[in-house]
């Protein structure tokens, strides 16, 4: 937030502005009179704005349908700049514990929906004590230290959506595990599930397709229905030897997090509705995995992130 004056008709004013960066790249200034109000006021005020300036761009270039409805962008756009106010009202101590807790969440969640017998309180001691846990298998315990980097690298942006970026997620997931890195080089197939996965001769090329599509469509999708669709189409590509539902996961964020949203977790106990709309999309209807993203994403805002703010004290 910045002050300037103006002159209008020979009278003085003094004006608050603040500038966004909008999801095109462009910036826009919002300026309002200052009135003598407390900084905390004039941010509350310029929060509405920012909602309203975030709301107008995305009816006027994103699509909107029986899901996105517009009602459904205000609620999300709410949720982006109140995300964007708690990230700058924590101290350095808040917001470090604040990501150690997302990341120990999302980590543990992500890899229980895969099997990984650790227990969130195992997941912690792994991760920020450096500590193995005994009597548990050393692949949980390497794939849990190895997420603890990418989590932070993605809430730092410091992933594309590209094929050497997905290829070094899943280099990084898999250090240590004896897993083939890159794609894969061998079919591999999903127990219980008919859906015929990509055969290897053809993953570069399917990836290629998918990863031009997220391009092409970037400005078209609402970024959360975007990360939702990539997403489906990633698992049914199925490009690794092994690390697919991980590496599908991390991706989500990184379209989330390079969008300014707040990035979601899946739950373990959500498994079974996970994979019910994964199924459902490989079958050729996607609004299932679509509301189960959006759920997810409005879940984690209010139960992980809002409620972590209730117990700070500013």
């Amino acid at each position: 937030m910045y002050f300037k004056n103006r002159l209008i008709k020979e009278k003085k004013y003094k004006y608050a502005a603040v500038s966004i960066r909008l999801p095109d790249g462009k910036v826009k200034v919002l300026e309002k009179i200052f009135h003598g109000e407390r900084g905390d006021e004039l941010a509350r005020g310029f929060d509405d704005a920012k909602k309203k300036a975030y709301l107008r761009f995305m009816i006027d270039n994103f699509r909107t349908d029986h899901i996105f409805t517009e009602g459904e962008f205000e609620k999300i756009e709410d949720m982006r700049v109140q995300y964007s106010r708690i990230l700058s009202g924590l101290t350095d101590v808040s917001y470090r514990d604040l990501l150690d807790r997302f990341t120990a969440n999302f980590t543990y969640e992500s890899n229980a929906l895969e099997g990984n017998s650790l227990t969130l309180k195992d997941v912690a001691m792994v991760m920020f004590e450096n500590v193995s846990v005994s009597e548990k298998d050393l692949r949980e315990i390497y794939e849990t230290r190895n997420s603890r980097e990418i989590v932070e690298m993605i809430v730092a942006n410091k992933f594309k959506v590209n094929h050497e970026c997905i290829v070094k997620l899943h280099r990084m997931l898999v250090k240590d595990l004896g897993i083939s890195v890159g794609y894969k080089k061998f079919p591999n197939v999903l127990v219980g599930k008919s859906v015929e996965l990509t055969p290897p001769e053809r993953v570069y090329g399917e990836m290629d397709e998918l990863i031009g599509w997220y391009r092409e469509n970037a400005g078209a999708y609402h970024p959360v229905k975007l990360a939702a669709l990539f997403h489906g189409r990633f698992e049914k590509i199925h490009p690794f030897e092994d690390g697919n539902g991980r590496v599908g996961r991390f991706l989500i964020n990184v379209i989330l997090v390079n969008n300014r949203y707040p990035p979601l977790i899946i739950r373990k106990s959500q498994r079974i509705a996970y994979i019910g709309a994964l199924e459902k999309f490989d079958c050729g209807y996607s609004d299932g995995l679509v509301r189960f993203v959006l759920r997810r994403f409005k879940d984690t805002y209010r139960k992980f992130f809002e409620e972590y703010v209730k117990y700070l004290d500013y």
